[in-house]
Formats: C-alpha cells, structure tokens, sequence
C-alpha cells in the first residue's frame, strides 16, 4: 500500500469516526489531519509544520472581513436595521399569495446582502415574522420551511464569508468578482422559494389581513432607505475599486454602529457584548480555516488531490456526467459538513477537474458554495435548519415534508447555475472584472 494511499485512509476514516462520536468538526479536522501528517513525517516535524500551517492557513489580509461582516451583523441584529428591512420587505410582499411568507423570502434575502449569515437571517427574520404568522392563521410547518428555504440566500448574495473563503484557498480569484457573481444564482434561489411559497399558499388559503395606508408605507420605506443603502455603499465601492473587500467590511461595522446609535436602539453598554459575540464567532471560523490549512497540505504533500482526480477522470470523459458526480459529492458532503471546511477541504480536489474542462474558477466557486448551502438546510448537520426548527417552535420531522417540494426547487435552480455559467459569470463580465 502506498504512502498516498495510507495517509488518505487514516485521514478519511478517522474524521467521520471523531463527528460521529461527538467531537467539533474543527478539532476532528486538525486531529486527523495532524494523525495523517505522523505518516510521512516524523513526530517533532508533524508538530512543527502543523503548527506552521495553522499560522499559514489564518496569515491573509483577506480573511480580515470575515470578522468585521459577522461583527456588522452582530450590530445590525441588536441595532434595529433588522427590524426595519423586515417591515420593508413586508410591502414588498404585498398582497401576494401568502405575502407574510414572500415577506420572510424578500427579508432574508435583504438581511443576508447586509449580513452575509443564512444562520442570523433565520433567527432574526423567523423570530419577527413567524408570530405574525401564527397571529394569521398560518401552519408553524409552512412558516418554518419558508424561513428555512430561502435564509441560505444570503451566503450567496454578497457579502459572502463562505465566498471569502474560497477565494483565498482557490487562489487569485477576485472576491469583487465572486461577490457580483452571487447575485443571480442567490436571486434566483429566493424567487424560487418564493413561486413555490405562492402555489402553497393559495393552495391553504394563506392570504393576509394586514392593511397598511399610504402614509405608512412611505414610513416604512424612509425607515428602512438607510439600511439598504450600507449595501450600495458596500458592494458599490468594492465594484468601482474604492476600496476593497476587508477594507469594506469595516466601513459596513462603521456605518451600521453608527445607524444603530442613531436609531437609538443599541447603547455604547451594548457594545462589549456584541463584539464578545462576535469574536466567539470568528474564533470558531478562524480556527476551522486554520485546521483546514493542515488537511490541504497533507494532501498536496501526498497528491491526494491529483489521485481522487485521475480516479474521477478514469470514470468517463464526459464532461456533464463529471460535474454531475462532483455535485453529488459535495450535496453529500454539505449534509455533514458545515461549508467553510467542505470549502476549504474539497476546493483543491475538485477545482483542477472543473478547470482541466475550461471551467472558471468564479463559476465554480458559485455552484459549490450554492451546493453547500443546499447542505446547511438539510439534515443530519443542517444549521439553518436546527436554527429555523428552534425559532418557528417545530421539530425537524414536522417540518421536514413540507420542506421536501422546496429541496426540488433548490436542486433545479442548482442545475441552471451548473450547466448556465452566464448566470454567475454575466455580471462579473459586464463589470469588468474577468480578466
């Protein structure tokens, strides 16, 4: 038996056994990875060169907004810019089928292009509409999987931590261009929820009994024209070269703590609390990237990557049948695995075979990041579904069936994004920023 070959099974088979027995995913990751490394390196150089990686894996300028995103969501959530897009997208609903549930698609969709969490959307947009729902008459199941489907659009409509990632491990891919990219795939995903939310909804009988005047809906909307402009400011100077990515991170912490202290709904003694919160957070993701690093590097050292390629490319040489099997890799692997590690992991195995093709990198980091966030929503893992179960107050097999037509949904719209690369690559390209 080979090094390769040793190294990758001691590897793959002790990093689900470390899951299953209960240990974090971010320790399994550095344990096996570390116990791989024993294999082609002496003991105090395993240790060492861990320890490198781990500096390695964390050491980039990019990486610097994944903290300052998640520290403005943290704000935005406890400030009262959550609140306001919520109204907001409540008139945007209108008087459609079901409008509560197109209400939480439009919020979740808003709240995820400010906040970057699918998490986040699903506490703070299902905890405030879910009660509404309730109030009207509609099932807990119905709300909750409405909430549940559409709060993964926000890890891909920009800003993206998930997409940030990628970047950096899948190397000199422009994270402006991802972030634009994301657009109409993320857009895509939340129209689609909410066509099928529509046909639910009349089907039930779901139709609203919340009128507002005129007067309050123009209210409403200069309520919420200072929350959505953080995302033309954001994403806007990032498109035109203002400044970049990290630098705009923190120019989103600086403007929504200053929307939030005018809104007088956060005060400065809030403040400690939020940022404790928000360094928790970025610790986990930091470090999850950081035991990554080692993984990435055991395989390079062993060409795992290069074998697992040659295996699939040994398989057929068709390239539809290829990317159908790489994409049903990674929907089995986003279910038990969050997607900054499956990123992080897998990026370096399968990137070479979508490029060996003539795939674009920034094609292929939308359709495994839109892959992935299909995992977040489906069990054993799930995190927006456990996050959506608990705040809808339902159980994961109450909920599960009425989730089922909307998992049809999200797999058709993740076959356009696959085999239509203009959906992620047409506004990239109309910005200019393909090189």
């Amino acid at each position: 038996m080979n090094l390769a070959l040793q190294t990758g099974l001691i590897m793959f088979m002790s990093l689900p056994i470390l899951l299953v027995i209960g240990v974090p995913i971010s320790v399994s990751i550095g344990f096996a990875s570390t116990l791989s490394m024993l294999m082609i390196l002496p003991f105090e150089g395993s240790m060492v060169t861990s320890a490198q990686r781990l500096f390695i894996g964390t050491n980039s300028f990019s990486l610097v907004a994944i903290p300052f995103f998640i520290l403005a969501g943290n704000i935005m959530n406890n400030g009262g810019i959550a609140i306001r897009l919520i109204n907001c997208a409540k008139l945007i609903g209108g008087r459609l089928p079901g409008s509560l549930a197109q209400s939480n698609v439009v919020a979740n969709m808003l709240f995820g292009a400010i906040s970057g969490s699918g998490v986040a959307a699903a506490a703070a947009v299902g905890g405030t509409i879910g009660p509404i729902e309730k109030k009207e008459g509609y099932s807990p199941e119905f709300s909750a999987a409405v909430n549940i489907a559409s709060a993964p659009t926000g890890m891909l409509i920009p800003p993206s931590n998930t997409l940030i990632v990628y970047s950096t491990v899948a190397g000199s891919v422009s994270i402006s261009a991802l972030f634009i990219a994301g657009y109409i795939p993320g857009i895509l995903w939340g129209i689609g929820v909410m066509i099928l939310s529509a046909i639910m909804a009349k089907k039930n009988g779901y139709i609203s009994k919340e009128k507002t005047t005129l007067n309050e809906k123009i209210k409403v909307v200069l309520d919420a024209i200072p929350s959505l402009l953080l995302v033309i400011i954001v994403i806007g100077g990032i498109l035109k070269g203002i400044f970049t990515a990290t630098e705009g991170s923190a120019i989103a912490v600086v403007y929504s703590l200053g929307l939030s202290l005018i809104y007088k709904e956060m005060s400065i003694k809030e403040l400690p609390k939020i940022l404790f919160s928000s360094a928790q957070m970025t610790s986990i993701v930091i470090f999850m990237i950081g035991v990554s690093s080692i993984m990435s590097w055991v395989m390079a050292f062993t060409n795992i990557p290069q074998i697992i390629a040659k295996s699939i490319l040994g398989i057929t040489d068709s390239y539809a049948i290829i990317l159908i099997i790489m994409n049903v890799l990674m929907l089995i692997i986003g279910t038990f695995m969050d997607p900054t590690p499956a990123v992080l992991i897998f990026t370096p195995i399968f990137l070479p075979i979508a490029q060996s093709f003539g795939m674009s990198p920034i094609h292929f980091g939308i359709m495994i990041v839109f892959n992935l966030c299909i995992g977040t929503i489906t069990p054993p893992v799930g995190p927006i579904l456990f996050t959506g179960c608990k705040v809808g107050n339902v159980t994961i097999e109450q909920v599960f069936k009425t989730l089922l037509p909307y998992y049809v949904v999200t797999m058709l719209i993740l076959l356009l994004v696959i085999f239509i690369p203009q959906l992620s690559m047409w506004l990239p390209d109309l910005f200019g920023l393909i090189k």
